[in-house]
């Protein structure tokens, strides 16, 4: 993406609000990054981050109350909404009820003077690109989804540089929105505009955009692709927003390259990825595990692997011992839950002091690792796959 041209840069943004007791609180702390052309880029975060007020300030709803907003390399300030090169969509579709499709999608154009003929040519072009061809009916004869796609076409219609969306798929069930977040990524890509997506389902966001700008009180934590902000959060908060996480709490012991060594207590001594400069040895840390990365065996029997190969339980541990980046503790099996597509185990161990979540995918009979509560169960993760968090 850095190789793209800019389409938007943030510079430093603080928006203000005044409080009652005549204070103010600040929604957006001091808030720097960029955003290229033709990039779905998404800003995620919880209720309150600062996401749909930044979303605002480039859309020229809102002012900041310092900092530089630049779209394209034109500074943004004191321009007005309507001739900002951006269009909005928003949760709320805030469709005319007395218009027709065709019409809603038409009136922002005749707005500005455009011909009726310019615009209905225009107008049926927009709603081809969303599929929708039911010009006449009225926005209450249509469903959700349908609406939606009206009002994306009445923001298409304009030909924007960039495309916002606050929020556009809250309104819809389920199914509905995972059908609209695989048409909007598609959109996207067809059309090559920059679109802004502002969420708080981490799901929606990893789904479409290229890069996510996780958000908290005002800050953005960490901007990456949905790979890289999955893998390897750089904070507590980002881990556990971002789907479901393992916090293990210890002691840096020692760090050697890229790898660290974390006393958990209980004479447990565990290896895991490093790569914060800032933690130092000594220092109280956090070790982030999906539930996905453990891999549960029995501790007594045969072991039977996926390709139908099978070794005995200790055969199984030699050879992961001789992994040098394999972590090895011995649990108890505390909660069982089938899933369909795996199996959702906690494990406690180090004297009950430590659990874990370990989420096993269910191919075919997998007895070898059907786990039931109170049976004792070896646990395994790679370093690799677990880092370090300092906060």
């Amino acid at each position: 993406m850095s190789a793209q041209p800019v389409d938007i840069e943030i510079k430093n943004i603080i928006k203000e609000f005044p409080t009652k007791g005549g204070e103010s609180f600040r929604a957006v702390d001091n808030v720097s990054f960029n955003i290229y052309r033709g990039e779905f880029f998404a800003m995620l975060g919880p209720s309150g981050c600062g996401k749909t007020t930044t979303l605002r300030m480039i859309a020229g709803f809102e002012d900041p109350t310092s900092g530089e907003i630049l779209l394209r390399g034109k500074a943004m300030q004191n321009v007005p909404p309507f001739h900002r090169p951006v269009n909005t969509v928003f949760q709320d579709f805030a469709l005319f009820p007395h218009m027709s499709v065709l019409q809603n999608v038409m009136f922002g154009l005749e707005m500005k003077g455009v011909s009726k003929l310019e615009a209905r040519k225009r107008a049926q072009k927009a709603l081809e690109m969303v599929r929708l061809n039911q010009y006449d009916r009225r926005p209450r004869q249509l469903s959700g989804g349908q609406q939606q796609r009206v009002a994306l076409a009445r923001a298409l219609v304009n030909e924007p540089a960039v495309l916002l969306l606050d929020e556009p798929l809250g309104a819809l069930d389920l199914k509905l929105r995972k059908e609209m977040q695989f048409e909007l990524a598609q959109m996207q890509e067809q059309l090559g505009i920059t679109f802004i997506f502002v969420t708080h389902d981490q799901e929606e966001a990893m789904s479409m955009a290229d890069r996510i700008a996780v958000m908290d009180r005002g800050k953005v934590l960490q901007i990456g692709p949905a790979d890289q902000i999955y893998e390897t959060p750089n904070s507590r908060f980002v881990a556990d927003f971002i789907g479901e996480t393992n916090f293990l709490s210890g002691r840096l012991d020692r760090v050697e390259d890229q790898f660290g060594w974390v006393d958990l207590g209980d004479n447990l001594m565990v290896k895991a990825l490093c790569n914060d400069p800032s933690i130092t040895v000594g220092q109280e840390v956090t070790i982030a595990v999906r539930p996905e990365k453990i891999n549960l065996f029995p501790t007594v029997g045969v072991v039977k692997f996926d390709n139908g190969s099978t070794a005995t339980v200790e055969d199984n541990k030699a050879a992961l011992r001789r992994d040098p980046d394999i972590n090895q503790v011995e649990g108890i099996v505390t909660y069982s839950n089938y899933i369909g597509t795996d199996t959702r185990y906690m494990v406690n161990f180090g004297s009950a002091s430590h659990s874990v979540v370990a989420r096993v995918q269910n191919f075919g009979l997998r007895s070898d690792t059907t786990f039931q509560v109170g049976q004792p169960a070896n646990i395994f993760w790679d370093a690799e796959t677990a880092p370090i968090l300092g906060h």
